[in-house]
């Protein structure tokens, strides 16, 4: 198994008139663990985080498995985790110019541009070429809503796992017996002047502040299951208060966390059915996992969200909050997108004999 970095320029697909260029971890197998139908598995984080949620070995319970770029690698799969555009701390990108057209277009042409160097023979110094692979993506929370955005519009993956969001309606996680969350709802895309008023203004206020503090209260649990220590609790924690004070989320953080999130795209995360058309297009296999606290509030519904889709698979994960990555359950859940990577292969095989 070795481990790349590569930097992708992506300045014309990006469209934003300045150098534009996302970094990439890939893990690759040894040769030899490569299947005769290789899988390369695009990993795409929450607008929070960075790459390393998949290439570090995160901290919580189960930490000794590793990371899970690493889990697939193992099993012959190439990994590539990549960053989104202008969230590592040397971009000149602004975030408020970074909407779901400018990050999924600048995605999909890195994506390609790391496929066609494996195909090469390029991308690693005597790694053979890589061809008639299965090319799968994987998202979580902004990262699966931005996923379904990219498959619909730009068709660049034969499957997509997308985790811990709701093509429905992404909502948070209430403790039982706990206050209901009230969050403000953004038209998708909305810059921040487009922004004074929520959508959802009326409901907010017969809500009051009691369901604000709430939403704050209840991330922890529902971000994090029981058994992850409170020292990791606390530290995901005092990330996301950064970043909504307006900080450098990166700067006194580990590698997993980004340094800057593209608020324009992520503002409108949980607001209903901000992917829904797009989802409803998708036509190759899904699979949509979460954990048992999660973003999803009713997770057999979401089926319905993909009425085209080849395919769609269900997993709900136990004992697993919505970071499903330090989770003490994390290696199961590896597990079950490791099946639909397997699936995807059969059945796209199935489809080029028929």
């Amino acid at each position: 198994m070795r481990q790349v970095e590569v930097t992708i320029d992506v300045s014309d697909a990006a469209g934003l008139g300045i150098p534009a260029s996302i970094p990439a971890t890939v893990v690759l197998p040894d040769p030899a663990e490569l299947p005769d139908r290789p899988v390369i598995c695009f990993a795409l984080p929450s607008s929070s985080y960075a790459r390393g949620y998949y290439s570090c070995e995160l901290p919580g319970p189960s930490h000794e498995a590793g990371s899970q770029a690493a889990f697939h690698a193992a099993r012959g799969w190439i990994v590539i985790a990549l960053d989104w555009l202008g969230c590592d701390d040397e971009s000149r990108i602004d975030p408020e110019d970074l909407g779901y057209a400018a990050l999924t277009a600048a995605a999909d042409a890195a994506q390609r541009e790391i496929v066609t160097r494996l195909a090469n023979g390029v991308l690693s110094p005597d790694y053979p070429p890589v061809s008639a692979a299965c090319t799968i993506g994987i998202g979580q929370s902004l990262g699966a809503a931005l996923l379904i955005y990219q498959q619909a519009r730009h068709r660049s993956f034969d499957g997509i796992a997308v985790l811990g969001f709701s093509a429905i309606h992404a909502h948070p996680a209430t403790p039982p017996g706990g206050i209901p969350v009230a969050v403000a709802w953004y038209p998708r895309d909305a810059r921040l002047e487009e922004c004074r008023e929520p959508l959802n203004t009326a409901l907010l206020a017969q809500a009051g502040g009691a369901a604000a503090q709430a939403a704050w209260e209840a991330l922890a649990w529902g971000f994090h299951y029981d058994d992850v220590p409170l020292g990791v609790v606390e530290q995901d924690l005092a990330h996301y208060e950064g970043i909504a004070r307006g900080e450098d989320a990166g700067a006194p953080y580990p590698p997993w966390y980004a340094h800057r999130t593209p608020q324009r795209a992520a503002r409108s995360t949980l607001t209903p059915g901000i992917v829904a058309s797009e989802a409803a297009a998708i036509t190759v296999p899904v699979l949509a996992a979460m954990g048992e606290r999660d973003l999803v509030p009713d997770p057999r519904a979401e089926p319905r969200a993909y009425p085209c889709a080849r395919s769609i698979d269900l997993f709900v994960c136990p004992r697993m909050g919505h970071v499903h990555n330090m989770a003490g359950t994390r290696t199961l859940f590896w597990e079950r997108i490791h099946l639909f990577g397997t699936w995807c292969v059969s059945t796209n095989d199935m489809r080029s004999n028929t």
